[in-house]
């Protein structure tokens, strides 16, 4: 009888243990699915920018520093690595093309040009959908940072390799309005 009963109590930590370490693998499988949705959203991004700023230019050839800073913010943002230098080079983008959409409203005849609406409709939605993505990364990282990190999966998490993910964040600078000066 006490064999059974060891017998029953094994199996139910080691069922236990195997639901528990599918979970860990299932919330970090969400955790790099997101991510790989805001890549795909942000390359998405950089394929406009060019097109963007090639059409601007040819309106406001004198505003070099913000077509500089777009170039630096979309190189940067091709070459991140990890989830932080991801975030401060989006960042930097989403900064750099405040700037830009605010050159282009001092020229009424950029404004209405076919070509600059449709890129900055189409560069509009693809925002959309980066904060989309973006939303569903943070919230596969939440999943995922407390699954890990309650009890009794934190016993196992770290020895199955499962670490903390970093959330994909504004800094205070892309937060607040952006400034232009002519």
């Amino acid at each position: 009888m006490t064999m059974l009963i060891v017998f029953a109590v094994v199996v139910v930590v080691v069922l236990g243990a195997v639901l528990m370490y599918n979970g860990m693998v299932k919330a970090r499988n969400h955790v790099d699915n997101g991510w790989s949705q805001i890549d795909v959203q942000l390359n998405r991004r950089y394929d406009l920018i060019p097109n963007l700023v090639e059409t601007v230019k040819g309106y406001a050839a004198h505003e070099s520093q913000t077509f500089e800073a777009v170039t630096a913010a979309r190189n940067a943002g091709m070459g991140a690595k990890t989830t932080a230098e991801q975030a401060q080079a989006d960042n930097m983008m989403t900064s750099a093309l405040k700037s830009l959409f605010a050159v282009s409203e001092a020229y009424p005849e950029l404004k209405a040009n076919e070509n600059f609406l449709s890129l900055q409709e189409e560069l509009s939605a693809t925002e959309g959908r980066i904060a989309y993505a973006r939303q569903f990364f943070n919230d596969a990282v939440l999943r995922y940072n407390t699954k890990i990190q309650s009890f009794p999966a934190v016993m196992f998490a770290s020895a199955f390799g499962f670490k903390v993910r970093e959330f994909f964040e504004a800094d205070d600078t892309t937060r607040g309005p952006t400034r232009v000066q002519f």
